[in-house]
């Protein structure tokens, strides 16, 4: 396996910045200095909260946004091709970047307290890149090389959308508060299969201990839910974003199927002693057919008390309430991945008969709502164009399976609107993106395949976003509007909470959209970005046909949109994408690292934004 480091020669450091005596006795050190201090981007949606919320962002205003717009700005080098038997590559991000400011990076000529963007790539490379300027002594531009790591050679795959390799697809993980701060990430080598890396922030080596193999074998003695077979590289798909423990000394990697050809998988690495301690396969099957499948880009959710939160994909027409069985489902383990409870809708055997997944819109626990009667709630969308918002303190203990499934949508064990809903007759779970079918659901069919992301405002009020793709008829692939909505976490006093539909945007069409983020300043002056794939989720991302990814930003409070990034302007991106927001500008991954900050002057006038 080839793995590479190439550091820099030149250090990072602030403007004018004093050089500082961290007694590193590697030369010159110099620390960044930036006075507007914001949280680290760590994780997949931001912190370890995973909200999707960053709201230290002042510059970004729906104002200055939608008088100005924005253009390209520091863009880094383009990541490495992958040449696999005489065939180039290009790169290109499935990950979301992550951010971290003050972190140690070691150089030929010294040490620098550095502002990092890092990415990882489906050919296997993981990049730490500069994200501040930089004068003086260590002089350095935004957008210059830290360090690469070569952590896998790349498998290339038909069935990954059109023969893209497969190297890295989900999005790493940032321990800054290790003993060595370090970034996690996972990924498939064509000799050596799934493997589990940790890497230095300082200058990208690898770890002692490791990388971790992930494979067959070693899960089925740990499975606690098997026995389940732990498909090869040509059926497995890792793609759910890594998520650690609140104490950092678990690290938890998801998996479905690219094609519906087995069980799901949730793994958990003892971080310390690196090295498998659990699995938890969605249900006991060494059958080729889907069955709960772990696959949403946004990963596991873990809540304070180390407990893990997942949704599945369909198990095979036909379960119901089959013993160990878990797939269409929402299930909480403990830090062992021991299943704990379960929720599974009503109509779960309607999911699975249809293939419309769960496990594409992995939960977001939202923060407390202590004027309700349901202070822990946590939310989750699928397939069908729902979304659910459940109770966590009344979920029900896992039995040996699944409850039955019913017709009546009213006996959902959500907590459901008040109102009856038009496409059940009676009360029942919120349909977002429709028009509802029970039939019509799957590959170009699915009308939402993303995470929520949640947003508090200056009042208080919690509101969640959603992406996904309207159709035009039940059994049709054409996309309409809404393509985003914006629903309101209703609060009452003393009584449970629901959701409810507060605005959709009228007129933008996304095609494979990314799960939003939310910008804001203490609840104020709030955007919502999102980056749509701008192409069926069938279509080939090699095909020089498929158009470009686009990346928009919405109003918060209306929806209107404020900006759109033109066709052109950013290379290939993985399905799925996610950006982030760092002082006053978006960063996206794709071929490489590209940023979207204010333009200097207003566009012309007639221009659209």
């Amino acid at each position: 396996m080839l793995r590479s480091i190439t550091a820099s020669m030149a250090l990072l450091c602030a403007c004018n910045a004093p050089q500082v005596d961290l007694d590193l006795s590697r030369g010159p050190v110099c620390a960044q200095t930036d006075a507007r201090a914001i949280p680290p981007t760590t994780n997949y949606h931001g912190d370890a909260a995973r909200l999707g919320w960053n709201d230290a962002e002042s510059i970004l205003t729906p104002e200055v946004v939608r008088r100005n717009g924005l253009e390209p700005g520091w863009v880094s080098a383009r990541f490495d091709e992958a040449v696999i038997d005489g065939v180039a590559f290009e790169p290109m991000a499935y990950a979301a970047p992550l951010h971290a400011d003050d972190v140690r990076v070691i150089t030929a000529d010294g040490t620098a307290l550095a502002s990092m963007v890092l990415a990882a790539t489906s050919n296997g490379w993981v990049y730490a890149t500069a994200a501040e300027s930089a004068q003086g002594p260590c002089a350095l531009a935004p957008g210059d090389p830290l360090w690469r790591t070569q952590v896998v050679r790349p498998l290339p795959l038909e069935r990954l959308d059109g023969g893209v390799p497969m190297g890295v697809l989900s999005t790493p993980i940032l321990d800054l508060e290790a003993s060595i701060p370090r970034i996690y990430v996972v990924g498939l080598d064509a000799a050596d299969g799934w493997q589990a890396f940790a890497l230095a922030l300082d200058d990208g080596r690898i770890l002692d201990g490791w990388p971790v193999g992930i494979d067959d074998l070693g899960l089925a003695a740990v499975d606690t839910n098997g026995p389940a077979r732990f498909w090869g590289a040509e059926i497995m798909s890792q793609r759910g974003a890594l998520r650690l423990s609140p104490g950092g000394e678990r690290l938890y990697v998801t998996f479905g199927t690219f094609w519906g050809e087995g069980a799901g998988w949730i793994v958990a690495m003892d971080t310390e002693e690196p090295a498998v301690v659990a699995a938890f396969s969605s249900a006991p099957s060494s059958e080729g057919r889907s069955n709960g499948g772990i696959w949403g880009s946004g990963g596991p959710a873990v809540d304070d008390e180390g407990r893990v939160w997942l949704s599945t994909g369909n198990s095979p027409p036909g379960s119901g309430s089959s013993p160990g069985v878990w797939g269409s489902s929402l299930l909480e383990l403990d830090a062992d991945l021991v299943l704990r409870r379960a929720y599974s809708p009503f109509n779960h055997c309607v999911l699975d008969d249809a293939n419309m997944d769960l496990g594409a819109s992995q939960p977001v626990l939202l923060p407390p709502l202590p004027e309700t009667s349901t202070p822990r709630v946590v939310a989750f969308g699928g397939k069908q164009g729902n979304v659910y918002l459940v109770d966590r303190d009344a979920l029900a203990v896992a039995g040996e399976g699944r409850a039955p499934c019913r017709d009546d949508a009213s006996t959902d064990a959500s907590l459901l609107p008040p109102e009856i809903q038009p496409q059940f007759g009676t009360r029942g779970p919120l349909n977002v993106f429709g028009p509802y079918s029970d039939e019509f659901g799957q590959i170009d069919h699915a009308k939402m395949r993303t995470k929520l992301a949640h947003w508090r405002d200056a009042m208080g009020r919690s509101y969640l976003f959603a992406t996904g793709s309207t159709k035009a008829a039940p059994d049709s692939t054409v996309n309409v509007p809404p393509s985003i909505a914006k629903l309101r976490v209703v609060t009452p006093r003393d009584r449970p909470a629901w959701l409810e539909v507060e605005a959709v945007e009228p007129e933008v069409v996304f095609h494979n959209p990314g799960s939003p983020i939310v910008t804001s300043h203490e609840g104020r002056d709030g955007i919502v970005w999102v980056i749509d794939r701008n192409a069926p989720r069938t279509a080939s991302l090699l095909d020089p046909n498929t158009p470009g990814a686009v990346v928009y930003a919405f109003d918060a409070d209306t929806l209107e949109l404020l900006w759109q990034s033109e066709p052109d302007q950013l290379g290939p991106i993985g399905k799925y994408g996610t950006p982030i927001v760092v002082r006053g500008r978006l960063i996206v991954a794709s071929d490489r690292i590209q940023t979207f900050s204010l333009r200097s002057a207003p566009p012309a006038p007639g221009r659209d934004r």
